[in-house]
């Protein structure tokens, strides 16, 4: 029997329910936790009455000896991080303590640093390795699905890979003038951070969103794309041989963009503590806090989202193009489990790689990004949880 602890209970932490509770032949029982336990009882009361046994409690993620405990009461054989990627290293140290494996959608980020690494997670790898466990890092779908499509691509059509572009489109509109798809903190910190990109065994950094191109995505159209950094590029870079270039690519509409540049220029998208009447807050924080929840976003949202990956290399001496993509509509996601398509494409993989973890498939001590893992039960499962592929040797470039 598979008993999973689930930490988090947003609108990613709503689809992981959902889609356990449709697999219920590997997922028996499931614990919902969070630091606000009306939120977790909504998600029971919401997929409660099928084969999957839900139980809810409150957990303070960012507190070790919190974590230790409830896994020593509940007894899962793994836990599913969908909390914040600032809890990543607490929850890992628990899963260390009481002997369960891990997995998580996002890399590690210090509360106070706009820097986003591997390093610090990495760092558990021979500590996992010793304790016999599994931890999946970036288990998303970017990062996560496209680093599945790396290998994939890898494995199949290419004796080399030498460039990859990572596209990430959405085309919904929600109605609002400014709102982020997913967690506003998150999502804020990491478009106001200088891009980079990895080309020829190094780093070349940018100011933000000085880099753009037009691309025509299949279902959306021409959208603009800016150059970001996203931590796949790290694992990528590592762990995809003959590899010279990798770049990332985001869209976003110029409505969004002239409201970032307004909050910014005021300040409000700073993570430096400024006092009012005797009370510190950060501005970031204030600003998530007045944005519409994400998870309230999924009756609103319409359109569809594009995300995957361009690559080019050599297969058998000859040079090879490979487009490999995702494209999701976010009315069908609400349709089926209540959320739109952004939590729906990062929720769907973290039970993908749950199950291929509690089936044996992708269990092998130690801290691994999915690329390290074999690529083909992850993509089969990907066409029958809700999230069909789609492919094209003659992909347009970016360039």
């Amino acid at each position: 029997m598979s008993r999973v602890l689930i930490i988090g209970a947003g609108g990613v932490a709503n689809v992981v329910v959902a889609k356990c509770c449709l697999n219920p032949e590997v997922f028996q029982e499931i614990m919902i936790a969070s630091r606000t336990k009306s939120k977790c009882d909504a998600l029971k009361e919401k997929f409660d009455g099928g084969k999957t046994v839900i139980t809810t409690s409150q957990l303070d993620a960012d507190n070790t000896d919190e974590i230790v405990k409830l896994i020593n009461e509940y007894e899962p054989e793994m836990v599913i991080n969908v909390a914040l990627p600032y809890q990543d290293l607490t929850i890992m140290d628990a899963c260390l303590e009481t002997g369960v494996h891990y997995l998580d959608t996002a890399n590690y980020e210090p509360p106070n640093i706009p820097k986003f690494e591997y390093k610090w997670q990495w760092a558990y790898k021979e500590k996992f390795e010793k304790a016999g466990l599994t931890a999946v890092l970036g288990c998303g779908f970017d990062p996560g699905v496209t680093g599945v499509f790396s290998a994939y691509a890898l494995k199949h059509y290419f004796d080399e890979i030498h460039y990859i572009d990572i596209l990430d489109a959405n085309g919904g509109d929600h109605g609002y003038p400014f709102a982020t798809n997913f967690n506003p903190e998150i999502n804020i910190r990491e478009i106001s951070a200088n891009g980079r990109y990895w080309e020829k065994g190094d780093w070349v950094e940018t100011d933000p969103l000085e880099i753009k191109r037009v691309y025509d995505f299949d279902q959306i159209g021409e959208k603009d794309a800016y150059l970001l950094y996203h931590e796949e590029l790290e694992s990528l870079a590592v762990h995809m041989p003959g590899i010279k270039r990798i770049r990332f690519f985001m869209t976003f509409s110029e409505k969004y963009i002239t409201h970032l540049n307004v909050l910014k220029n005021v300040g409000m998208t700073s993570i430096e503590p400024i006092e009012i009447e005797g009370v510190k807050i950060q501005p970031l924080q204030f600003l998530k806090a007045v944005l519409p929840d994400p998870a309230t976003l999924g009756p609103r949202t319409k359109g569809k989202t594009n995300i995957g990956c361009i690559y080019q290399g050599i297969k058998d001496g000859k040079p090879v193009s490979y487009y490999v993509y995702n494209v999701c509509d976010h009315q069908s996601c609400y349709k089926e489990v209540g959320s739109q398509a952004i939590s729906y494409t990062t929720g769907v993989p973290a039970m993908i790689g749950a199950k291929l973890l509690l089936e044996g498939k992708w269990k092998k001590p130690g801290v691994y990004n999915v690329e390290e893992f074999d690529p083909d039960p992850f993509m089969e499962q990907l066409n029958k949880q809700g999230l069909p592929w789609n492919e094209s040797f003659e992909p347009e470039l970016v360039d």
